[in-house]
């Protein structure tokens, strides 16, 4: 993997169920093009894998602030409403420990 610079996260977002796997297929579109237009947004992708409950997460944010503005914008968003008990396995590099 290339270095950057910045955050990245990677992992998966895992349903439970049909349900879980709806609620995101149901706010999708609209996440994704919330956080492309984010400031400090450099890459954001969520791809469903096999059969459709599995997704992988790909993000890349120019620093820990525009991370840390995504995770509170997002968890405050109707995706985060509708996806909250959803399982996230996720690998965060490139921020600051605190």
């Amino acid at each position: 993997m290339i270095d950057i610079g910045g955050v990245r996260l990677s992992g998966r977002m895992i349903c439970r169920n049909d349900d879980e796997a709806a609620a995101i297929r149901a706010h999708l579109d609209g996440h994704i093009a919330a956080t492309r237009a984010e400031p400090g947004c450099l890459l954001f992708e969520v791809t469903p894998i096999g059969g459709g409950r599995i997704w992988s997460v790909e993000e890349i944010f120019v620093d820990a602030d525009s991370f840390r503005a995504h995770q509170a914008r997002t968890a405050a968003s109707e995706w985060g409403r509708a996806t909250v008990g959803i399982e996230r396995a996720y690998r965060i590099e490139g921020m600051p420990r605190d």
